[in-house]
């Protein structure tokens, strides 16, 4: 199976997405589809034998235009013919105002008026419309294509409503220009005006509001560098991006932006990788360690290797997870998918039960006709199809760049549902590496005193040496160097003989930090002692250590009600000391990888939504099996597959984010979704004439205006998010 996004042109409500999704699924080869009416997108799920060729040919087939494989480079903003819309507008004014005239006594444009000049009247009325017609011909072509393909959509509302005025009025125009001028008042090409203009405007408004919640992934794509620094026999070579092969020893400066992933071979250098990990203090890296493209370099000179290119390129990955993720469906919004579906229908019904009641309730046909006309535009569906796509996009858009990488949106539902929370420990609470903890020492000063310990263990192969090499400041020349078995190491450095190791090395010795060894050993520390000149002169603490985030971040789950737990394959000891540390309220040791995903599946029983927090391989199966299973960008690769949410960055407190994004959004869909059915609810009555008796009726001039506003509504309700997300 094999899964492509492409970009389908010519959506423009629910039922045009819904339409195209049902017909894809239904041809041979394809496996399943999700088509995103805001980004104009349709990922799709299809067997290896099927060719793209076979895919785009069903795109056509199903009314709409193949836009092609989803480029992220190649997106770029439209334009939305603002100058027309800005010149019909004043256009339209002028077109109201003669309209006009003779019911509000208004001075008299070209000395024509409606009794006086009816036919001169009809005539510039119908000039004047022709503008509008050619500007809203898609609509109009659009709506009429997919009527007479049985899929009607908000153009076959509109274009309807639209061709019934104008024909109408064109009819009547013939019979005033025959002599019969008391048919003036039946002329309604200044309606046509109006639903064609106020629906462009809405599209214009609305395609540029759309336009802004694709800035997450633009910026995205953006980050990396056209050009890359090349390390060839003859010195440096600038090379474009896709000249660059795997294996390339590439070359970048202080200032100059990583080119593509890599590996560093010569060199160190801080880099800043917040636009990826969200973190804003640059880290320092160095020989054998990744460095990610579009990072920048701020202060040393760097070689490294290439080993991500183009799609495979972590920017790549992030942009293509992040697309899939907005092209997914949240469970609640297949509600408005499948009341899209039937609700056109349904209006057209309804149009015509309105057409006919009018007439039969004793209302001249022109009367009725109108009436049907501003039911027809009124119904527009196309706040309720926005209402859930546009929230998930700025959404999964915003959080993609805080570090959080959301693979469908149905974890942002999943997310706000959450009430348990089960933490792996090493690696997840904790840094899952060895760490100094705490240490004493009486003859230096600290830095000094851990640069000389330091410059002696990178000669080390023990794993506890890795836990000093953070702390190496300045070099120093160390010789007679010597592996204890069992013990720890001498050397010699600066004409002074140094030991390091466990308490055997002073066993003969008076021991001075005998109270702060029982207090290390009791925090589940490994001990490192110092002798200089077989004189102890400090003694350091070992181990893995709490991440800088856990205590806030199981304080602030706590505080929220979230029911936590942590569940380690350590013994009790180690696994309470942690647990204690962090304030954790269930906390479960000596679990086997299938017992965490058993003890995951009982409380699934139990009636709880649960979310797994993990990243190693053993974490997978229970990552898979939570409700959320959340892994980390470093993660083994099957703990990442296995995971429905990555972290693209160390910070564990990312979770709440995630948490308070999810609720955020579905409160946000739930608004939309009211605002978009209370608009029809309240509107459609008033079109259909029901409160007529009561002095509560519109025209298919307000009718088109209301229709506009109710679609801005949802549309700037959903862009909110971007400025409340931003702030978390």
């Amino acid at each position: 199976m094999k899964n492509i996004i492409i970009k389908v042109d010519g959506m423009t409500c629910s039922a045009c997405s819904n339409h195209v999704e049902k017909y894809l699924k239904k041809q041979k080869g394809i496996i399943d589809v999700s088509v995103n009416l805001v980004l104009g997108q349709a990922l799709i799920y299809y067997e290896d034998d099927l060719d793209l060729k076979e895919i785009s040919k069903y795109i056509e087939e199903s009314g709409y235009t193949y836009g092609g494989i989803y480029q992220e480079k190649e997106e770029k903003k439209k334009d939305y013919n603002k100058w027309y819309l800005i010149i019909l507008g004043f256009l339209l004014l002028f077109i109201m105002y003669f309209s006009m005239e003779h019911m509000l006594n208004l001075p008299m444009l070209f000395g024509i008026d409606a009794m006086m000049h009816p036919d001169w009247y009809a005539v510039l009325l119908f000039v004047f419309t022709i503008p509008y017609l050619f500007y809203g011909k898609d609509i109009i072509m659009n709506g009429l294509k997919n009527f007479f393909s049985h899929s009607a959509n908000m153009d076959t509302l509109v274009s309807l409503g639209v061709l019934v005025s104008f024909f109408y009025s064109l009819i009547h125009m013939i019979f005033i220009l025959l002599g019969n001028h008391m048919l003036v008042e039946n002329l309604y090409f200044e309606s046509v005006c109006m639903i064609l203009f106020f629906v462009k405007l809405g599209r214009y408004i609305d395609q540029n509001s759309k336009a802004k919640t694709k800035e997450a992934i633009q910026e995205l794509v953006q980050i990396t560098p056209q050009n890359a620094l090349l390390k060839t026999k003859d010195g440096e070579k600038k090379v474009t991006i896709d000249e660059v092969l795997v294996g390339d020893i590439l070359i970048v400066k202080p200032g100059m932006k990583v080119a593509v992933d890599g590996e560093i071979t010569k060199g160190s250098a801080h880099f800043d990788e917040s636009f990826i990990t969200g973190e804003s203090k640059p880290i320092k890296k160095g020989v054998s360690q990744n460095i990610v493209a579009g990072s920048i370099n701020y202060d040393g000179y760097v070689e490294y290797k290439a080993l991500k290119i183009g799609p495979k390129s972590t920017i790549s990955e992030m942009v293509h997870l992040v697309l899939q993720a907005s092209n997914s469906k949240m469970p609640i919004g297949r509600i408005a998918d499948r009341v899209s579906s039937y609700f056109v229908p349904f209006i057209l019904v309804m149009v015509l039960i309105t057409f006919l009641f009018s007439l039969v309730s004793g209302e001249v046909f022109s009367a009725s006709l109108l009436r049907m006309v501003t039911v027809l535009v009124v119904a527009c569906p196309c706040a309720l199809g926005l209402a859930t796509p546009l929230a998930i996009v700025v959404s999964i858009g915003n959080a993609a760049q805080k570090g959080i990488l959301i693979k469908s949106s149905e974890t942002l539902e999943i997310a706000s549902h959450i009430d348990t929370i089960v933490f792996d420990k090493t690696g997840t609470l904790t840094y899952g590496k060895l760490k100094v903890s705490q240490f004493y020492h009486s003859v230096y000063d600290d830095k000094t005193f851990l640069n000389l310990v330091a410059n002696i263990e990178k000669n080390s192969t023990h794993p506890i040496a890795a836990a000093f090499l953070p702390y190496e400041t300045k070099k120093l020349k160390v010789s007679q160097y010597q592996e204890l078995t069992g013990i720890g190491i001498k050397a010699t450095m600066n004409h002074k003989n140094y030991t390091l190791g466990n308490h055997k090395i002073i066993k003969n010795l008076k021991n001075p930090y005998q109270k702060e060894e029982e207090q290390l050993a009791r925090a589940g520390n490994s001990l490192v002692y110092v002798l200089e000149e077989n004189n102890i002169i400090g003694l350091i603490g070992v181990k893995d250590v709490l991440h800088k985030e856990s205590k806030n971040t199981i304080k602030k789950l706590n505080e929220s009600g979230y029911d936590v737990f942590m569940l380690t394959g350590d013994n009790e000891i180690t696994a309470n000391q942690i647990g204690q540390e962090l304030k954790m309220k269930h906390i479960i040791a000596n679990v086997m990888p299938s017992d965490k995903t058993k003890f995951i599946q009982e409380l699934q029983k139990q009636g709880k939504k649960v979310a797994m927090v993990g990243d190693g391989i053993n974490d997978a199966p229970s990552l898979a099996t939570a409700d959320i299973g959340i892994s980390f960008q470093g993660s083994t690769d099957i703990a990442a597959n296995s995971s429905h949410v990555i972290f693209m960055n160390d910070q564990i407190d990312n979770i709440c984010t995630l948490f308070l994004i999810g609720k955020k959004t579905v409160r946000n869909i739930k608004q939309n979704l009211f605002w978009a059915f209370f608009y029809n609810i309240l509107m459609i009555p008033l079109a259909m004439g029901l409160f007529k008796n009561f002095g509560l009726e519109i025209n298919p001039m307000i009718a088109s205006a209301s229709m506009m506003i109710s679609s801005l509504c949802v549309v700037f309700n959903a862009l909110r998010l971007r400025k409340v997300t931003k702030k978390l």
